[in-house]
């Protein structure tokens, strides 16, 4: 039997990478005559451009850079010399997954950090960038990362602004370009398909969870609207906003203007680059899984666009998670972890027992349903 093991993350327990090489020791222990076969997947979501090199085998290239609120960090991205692309995610140095409570701060929180990683990858020759916008820690419009590729910040007086500055879009009064701007391509990569504007845009759907109170989402999004006016002064062209800019505070937005910059589906991407509709063609059984299944997930997250591959191909799939949420799953076979108590220091440990012996609850012999 052909095991395919593709989960998603568990989100906050265990990384999908992780999460397979259980279940692979697992099912080994149980039949050393399986044939397994891991292949983790992400869907823009936090970790995605990493995945992706591990699964691509090219090269990790280290480089001092600096987290959300400008402290030292090494940060990292994959480097494919033959076709000079380079693949990173911005929560490598850029994520809110480094910050306690009292340091998330949407007025100082800026993705200068990932820009030093985009610049080293540039000044190694990259010719295209493939940037993961998932677990990003701020709402700046991608102005740290423009700043670190050699954009100026002035304030009214002709000051140049300081990145992490406090209040630092407020501050802004003046953009300066460099004077010979990479010709790199950027494409941005998420699970969201989100507005930076309006209702459903970045600032209210997201504001909250990066630090923003409920009364300064209106005044930070009317400064936000002042600083898109600003780039499109300064380009001559006005870009309108549109689906996906809202992912990760703006940066495919802001970089478009001054770039050529494309966004990509997370997991139709993630599946592509790693041949994962070959991998379930050629398996009987793919054991897929991730913390919550909802109605996020069958808005086009990893797992549910797998199961639409596995029952193009008849295949039996079946599904490990914490919990289903107000949707039919439609898996083969569903199979319940149990709850975790995440007040407590072993919380981890936990989950990754509480996986281990969902292997055993498996049924082989499960029919696909038509």
């Amino acid at each position: 039997m052909k095991i395919l093991i593709a989960p998603n993350a568990f989100k906050g327990t265990i990384d999908s990478l992780a999460a397979s090489e259980i279940i692979k020791v697992e099912l080994e222990q149980l039949n050393p005559d399986f044939d397994i076969e891991i292949s983790p997947i992400a869907d823009g979501g936090d970790g995605t451009c990493e995945l992706v090199g591990h699964a691509l085998g090219i090269e990790k290239v280290g480089k001092m850079s600096l987290d959300a609120i400008g402290r030292s960090k090494f940060g990292y991205y994959y480097w494919d010399e033959l076709h000079r692309i380079a693949y990173l995610d911005v929560s490598t140095v850029s994520g809110i997954k480094d910050l306690n409570e009292s340091q998330i701060n949407p007025f100082i929180a800026n993705t200068y950090g990932t820009g030093i990683l985009i610049q080293d990858a540039i000044a190694r020759g990259a010719e295209q960038v493939y940037l993961g916008l998932g677990g990003s820690a701020s709402i700046d419009l991608g102005t740290g990362i423009l700043q670190a590729l050699g954009f100026s910040f002035l304030d009214e007086k002709g000051r140049e602004l300081i990145p992490f500055t406090d209040l630092f879009l407020t501050k802004i009064s003046h953009i300066q370009r460099p004077p010979h701007a990479s010709k790199i391509k950027l494409t941005c990569v998420c699970d969201v398909s989100n507005p930076f504007f309006g209702t459903n845009g970045a600032i209210k759907a997201f504001g909250p969870q990066k630090g923003l109170n409920d009364s300064e989402k209106e005044s930070f999004e009317v400064n936000c609207k002042r600083i898109i006016d600003l780039f499109s002064r300064k380009i001559s062209k006005v870009i309108p906003d549109g689906s996906g800019f809202g992912a990760a505070g703006g940066i495919a937005y802001g970089l478009s203007h001054f770039y050529s910059v494309e966004i990509e589906a997370g997991s139709s991407w993630f599946f592509n680059k790693v041949n994962l509709e070959d991998k379930i063609q050629q398996s009987d059984i793919i054991i897929t899984g991730e913390g919550i299944y909802d109605q996020q997930s069958k808005a086009g997250k990893g797992c549910f666009a797998l199961l639409q591959i596995a029952k193009k191909y008849n295949k039996k799939s079946v599904l490990i998670t914490s919990k289903v949420k107000g949707v039919e799953p439609d898996f083969d076979q569903v199979v319940i972890l149990p709850e975790l108590d995440f007040n407590k220091k072993d919380f981890k440990k936990l989950a990754k027992s509480n996986l281990k012996n969902a292997i055993g609850k498996i049924d082989f012999q499960i029919r696909p349903q038509n």
